[in-house]
């Protein structure tokens, strides 16, 4: 890393502001549908229809979190402009159970709104140059999504894959015309970017308790359902810890990076590494809700599969970012990583209770191994 230049931009964010919270709040709509679409087709087809779904609305909930840190919402107008992308992102979200079927012209309308009103704001930033490199991926990677709501058969995911390969990997495969050549036009503050994804990972935690309650069976709610809620509430709680532990560190790291180093970071840990990590966050959601159902009963493989490769996803993504950034020892991440998986075998033949339970105890002891470092609060931190 090379020494931070002084963010010279004044229209840059120093802090979110509530209409980000409240856009965070419908987002996570897409995280809750994710989570009831895998529960429902808990096979390969179904994860990879996760994947496609999530991989295209997370990189523009990115995107957006990038273009409120450079246009803030202050005014009336911006303000309005961002309740337009809200709508775009909750129609994808009402669509997204039948979005290969019959929902997916209505998936492609938000879509398009959600890039268009994207693209229209960022037009009003400093980063006009990269913008304009960025324009034809996202409304390409629209007008894809659009054409796969109007036709059927295997059409359908074949023009999904393209969508989301144009958006997330051809950019990097044409660096020379993509916003990758124009990195430096984004002044990424620190700070601002650390809060907006935090404040989104603490609703995503939130919403994942409050759908565990609301499923919790209403007919036998005796001794062991009550600790199967309880464990299921320590589990999300042992994430945010995991979490919370490093967006100090993530913080210093890219405010100490110069412009273009921190946009290529932020992209790799922000944009990459978060998918990795929400995407972890949805397949454990979908193992735990089989726990609190029938937490004496084993889960079978697909269950306590998704419970252990989630928390594993989530490990992973966050030492991920730990080695990108170099913030953090990564080996305690890894080796509890492969002794969650160990686990799998556990909660398909043995228990779904007894799963959770040493999963949360082999989480528990890592954060306690790793210790807590002094870092300063993101609020205070320096800008």
């Amino acid at each position: 890393m090379t020494p931070a230049r002084r963010d010279t931009d004044p229209e840059t964010a120093d802090r979110a502001t509530p209409v980000e919270v409240f856009f965070d709040l419908v987002f996570v709509l897409t995280i809750t549908q994710l989570v009831a679409l895998l529960e429902e087709h808990l096979n390969w087809i179904g994860l990879a229809r996760v994947i496609l779904i999530f991989g295209l609305l997370w990189y523009l909930y990115s995107g957006y979190a990038w273009l409120t840190n450079h246009v803030p919402p202050r005014t009336a107008t911006r303000k309005l402009l961002i309740f337009a992308g809200m709508a775009g992102f909750l129609l994808t979200a009402v669509a997204i159970p039948d979005a290969f079927t019959g929902s997916g012209l209505l998936f492609g309308i938000g879509y398009l709104i959600v890039v268009t009103v994207h693209l229209g704001l960022f037009s009003q930033s400093t980063a006009r140059a990269a913008v304009r490199r960025l324009a034809p991926y996202n409304l390409g990677a629209a007008l894809l999504i659009l054409a796969a709501g109007l036709v059927t058969g295997p059409a359908v995911p074949a023009l999904w894959a393209a969508a989301v390969f144009t958006q997330t990997a051809l950019p990097y495969l044409l660096p020379g015309h993509s916003w990758l050549s124009a990195a430096a036009s984004f002044h990424i503050r620190a700070p601002h970017f650390v809060e907006r994804h935090s404040l989104l990972v603490i609703v995503t935690f939130g919403e994942t308790v409050v759908a565990i309650g609301m499923g919790a069976p209403r007919d036998h709610l005796g001794l062991g359902t009550a600790l199967a809620v309880v464990m299921a509430l320590a589990l999300p709680a042992a994430l945010w810890w995991t979490y919370f532990t490093d967006t100090g560190p993530n913080e210093a790291a890219l405010h100490a990076a110069d412009h273009g180093t921190r946009s290529r970071f932020a992209a790799r840990v922000f944009i990459v590494a978060h998918f990795v990590l929400l995407l972890g966050v949805i397949a454990a959601a979908t193992g735990l809700h089989a726990v609190v159902s029938h937490p004496g009963d084993a889960s079978g493989w697909a269950n306590s599969f998704a419970l252990s490769g989630g928390v594993a996803l989530f490990l992973l993504a966050i030492a991920d970012a730990r080695r990108v950034l170099g913030t953090g020892r990564r080996p305690g991440r890894l080796i509890t990583t492969a002794l969650v998986l160990a686990t799998i075998p556990l909660g398909a033949v043995v228990g779904a209770a007894l799963h959770l339970a040493v999963v949360i105890v082999l989480l528990t002891g890592m954060l306690l191994i790793d210790g807590h470092p002094r870092v300063r609060p993101v609020s205070v931190a320096r800008t």
